[in-house]
This record gives structure tokens, sequence and C-alpha cells, in this order.
């Protein structure tokens, strides 16, 4: 079960990204209620992913890089840049969000495409830290999220 779980929340990482794409074209052809649910659903999916990271990392911890040393570097640096990514894409997705939800649509319209914009390249990101991890190269041991963000 625990081998699957980073397959998992990368899978609901994908599908976010998939709904938010939707939810775009849906609010380019003005169709508003077709974007709204398909955002809500893609809030959903990051959701999921954030509950299944977490509790991933608290269980179990998290993998170190397994691949060649003479990459690691360029892996850490590109780590933590899904990271910051990630983090600037929650909390803009919350903001963006909270803007839809208390109807304050001007502030929506004026943030949504830059919060896309980063959750898509955080989608991307988060994907390719996978496929080092899990496809590319066997993963390594799991240890402490600090340990991992610094490569120890």
């Amino acid at each position: 079960m625990v081998t699957i779980l980073p397959t998992i929340s990368t899978s609901f990482i994908v599908l976010s990204a998939i709904c938010v794409a939707i939810g775009w074209y849906y609010v380019k052809k003005k169709n508003l209620d077709a974007h709204r649910k398909w955002m809500v659903v893609g809030g959903i999916c990051a959701s999921i992913f954030f509950i299944t990271y977490v509790s991933r990392t608290a269980f179990v911890g998290n993998t170190l890089f397994g691949g060649p040393a003479e990459i690691k570097m360029i892996y850490q640096i590109f780590l933590v840049f899904h990271i910051i990514l990630a983090t600037v894409a929650a909390v803009m997705g919350i903001i963006t969000f909270m803007h839809a939800y208390k109807n304050r649509i001007a502030k929506h319209k004026k943030i949504g495409p830059w919060t896309a914009s980063i959750w898509f390249a955080t989608a991307i990101t988060g994907v390719t830290v996978y496929t080092l991890l899990y496809v590319i190269y066997p993963g390594g041991t799991t240890s402490s999220v600090i340990k991992v963000i610094l490569g120890f």
C-alpha cells in the first residue's frame, strides 16, 4: 500500500490540472456553470492530493533521490523549485476560490489566470519529480521532509 501512495497522489495532481484546464476552457466560452463545476472538482482533486501527500509524509516519510550522484544536485534544486511553485499555487488557489465564493468576480478574474498557470507548472514539475523518483531511477530510502529537500 505504501508504494502506491505516490502514484495515487500524483494522479490527483494530474486530474486537478486537467479539471482546471477544462474549467478555463468553459470560462472562455462564457459557460460559468460548467466553469464553476470543473474548478470545484479540480479543487477537490488537489485537496485529495494534499491529504494523501501529507498522510504519507507523516506516517511513512518522503523518498530520497535514488538516481546517480552527478545529477542529485540538479534534482534537489528542481525539487525546491517545485515545492515553492506548489506552495504559491496552493495559496493562490485558496485565494482564488475565496474570491469566487464571496462573489468578488473582478478579483477572481484578475488572479484566476495566474493561479491556473502556476498550477499547471506545479503539476508538470510534480509529475517530473515523481518520474525521477519512481520511474526513471529506483526510489531511495524514506526519510524526513527536511532531509529529502536538502538531499541528506
